[in-house]
């Protein structure tokens, strides 16, 4: 480059200033704040102290001086035992808690060995289909010690995987009323991400609801459901939207509980929500601010809770995996650690930092390993830890906290005009509001009105290479998974299987009441699989389980 144009350059760089003067969401901001900004929004009302009703400032008065956030990061690859090696290095590493995530085929239900899984058993994440699987998913984890998540929501399975988990703490001689962990659990979210057109909403929240009366009425110390806000967001919503469609989703639940017979002061302390902290620093944390105070208000004056732990707004954080992009991967290892440090000022409970990889692969164990390191990082050596919501009282911070509350609760209830969230969806109009707000994203950044820093401004050359390499998934491990699903199948004790088959099916015909939960477990002890046992139930809600139908067992019949 010339000295002219090196001169051109540094001149234009040095007179550049913000253009856009709004929030990620559309909040105009003001050029700076008062204190008469926060008290228009009643501050002393609305705010309080950490631990205080209605928890602006935390659900805790001491926060993270009580004990910091559990660092999770999701895993899930290959075989059962290549992610249990990956769950291993992350314990050592220093993660204090686990997630585990399936593939697309056994997220689905369907096993390895089903013509529809090909080349995607394993690839996306774990492929979990059977008990053996989870024996050797959870070999040598102290599962009694570890709060271990499930990051999966899709019907049915949740309770497959549920099962399968008991039956393993069981042979442990674990007593499941010490389990400690999360099981996500929120099947009507799933509507929005693309893969689970052909489960009705009806019979989604029948067994998500079955695993809530399970645990609440077994598991006193586990999470029913971990309503699951982040998979929307990465459709390109805004905070506002973010926080109101998982809210309406999480009254949906508690309703369809409450109708089941189960009193809100009974489950509500055990549920939670999975949120995404996106790159406008200050609207994330006064998103997550202004989701505490709201969902408090809306357990109180809606639901009649008591209990001050029915009303504390429980959340785990997963940076954004959408603002990540694969142009100078690294620049993303940035991005992650100022959207984690987000969700810590807003007092976060758990945590997954994405890996810097993501756009292009799954994570290896290097830039897993810098995930963990950013969170240490954050805990022991930034000081944000040290002080209870230390933000609290920025004028600005409030205001923000003040708008976002406004705008979900305005969204609530349009949703609760139409019938709630389960009418919204079947009329179309939340998929509708994310394909309108996914547009607007999509065209700002094409325009340049929003800049991603390497796509379209401050674009350098490709590296040919991702540093610490790309994760390949193997597809010789693939043929391995589904030939020992084939095995199990035809050496396992066929009378045991068909007794177990035929009780599950018997009590899910007794109607949406029934709490499936325990027969399950059964089917599962009887060594059948996650398709068989979710085929089993879809069949008896006359539902076509088999698009190809090519496949043939002895535990599923095609229901044209």
């Amino acid at each position: 480059m010339s000295k002219d144009k090196s001169a051109e350059k540094i001149s234009e760089a040095y007179r550049e200033k913000p253009s856009e003067l709004r929030t990620w969401s559309g909040f105009e901001v003001k050029e700076f704040y008062t204190p008469e900004d926060a008290s228009a929004m009643n501050y002393g009302e609305n705010v309080g102290d950490p631990g205080d009703y209605p928890y602006t400032r935390g659900i805790h008065r001491d926060m993270f001086r009580g004990r910091y956030w559990t660092r999770r990061e999701v895993c899930g690859f290959g075989s059962a035992e290549d992610t249990n090696e990956r769950l291993r290095f992350q314990i050592d590493e220093g993660a204090s808690g686990l997630s585990v995530i399936l593939d697309i085929p056994g997220g689905m239900g369907i096993d390895a060995d089903h013509p529809m899984a090909g080349k995607e058993v394993g690839v996306q994440g774990v492929h979990i289909c059977k008990l053996e699987d989870m024996f050797n998913l959870l070999e040598g984890i102290p599962i009694e010690k570890v709060s271990l998540a499930w990051n999966n929501s899709t019907a049915t399975m949740v309770n497959v995987l549920l099962a399968q988990y008991l039956v393993v703490a069981g042979e442990r001689g674990i007593d499941p009323q010490s389990l400690r962990g999360t099981v996500q659990n929120d099947p009507l979210h799933v509507q929005f991400c693309g893969y689970q057109v052909s489960v009705p909403l009806e019979l989604s929240v029948k067994m998500a609801v079955d695993v809530i009366e399970y645990c609440t009425k077994n598991m006193p110390l586990y999470y029913t459901g971990n309503v699951n806000l982040y998979d929307m967001r990465e459709n390109g919503i805004d905070a506002a939207q973010e926080v109101a469609f998982g809210f309406s989703i999480a009254k949906e639940y508690i309703r369809k509980a409450l109708e089941r017979g189960l009193d809100i002061d009974d489950f509500a302390p055990r549920r939670a929500f999975y949120c995404s902290s996106h790159i406008d620093f200050f609207e994330e944390i006064a998103k997550l601010r202004a989701a505490r105070r709201l969902w408090a208000r809306i357990m109180k004056e809606e639901f009649g809770a008591k209990d001050p732990k029915s009303l504390q707004f429980r959340f785990g954080v997963h940076t954004a995996g959408c603002s990540l992009v694969p142009q100078q991967p690294l620049n993303n290892a940035i991005r992650i650690a100022y959207q984690a440090m987000a969700a810590v000022l807003a007092g976060v409970q758990s945590l997954h930092c994405c890996s810097y990889d993501e756009p292009i692969a799954l994570p290896t164990e290097e830039s897993q390993r810098l995930a963990i390191r950013t969170q240490q990082i954050l805990a022991y050596e930034t000081g944000v830890a040290k002080v209870s919501d230390p933000l609290g009282g920025s004028y600005y911070v409030e205001e923000l906290t003040g708008k976002i509350e406004e705008k979900a609760r305005g969204i609530i209830a349009q949703i609760d005009d139409m019938g709630g969230i389960v009418e919204a969806m079947k009329r179309g109009w939340v998929h509708s509001e994310i394909e309108k707000a996914s547009l607007s994203y999509q065209k700002e950044v094409d325009s340049g009105q929003r800049v991603v820093v390497g796509v379209n401004r401050f674009q350098s050359e490709e590296e040919k290479e991702t540093p610490g390499g790309v994760h390949r998934p193997s597809y010789d491990r693939t043929q391995e998974i589904i030939d020992r699903v084939k095995e199990v199948k035809s050496n396992r004790d066929m009378a045991r299987a068909e007794k177990a088959i035929s009780i599950l099916r018997e009590h899910a015909e007794m109607g949406e009441k029934e709490n499936l939960v325990p027969y399950i477990i059964d089917a599962v002890k009887a060594d059948l699989t996650s398709e068989e046992i979710i085929g089993t139930i879809r069949e008896v809600w006359k539902l076509h389980y088999d698009p190809l139908e090519v496949r043939e067992s002895p535990f599923q019949r095609v229901a044209t």
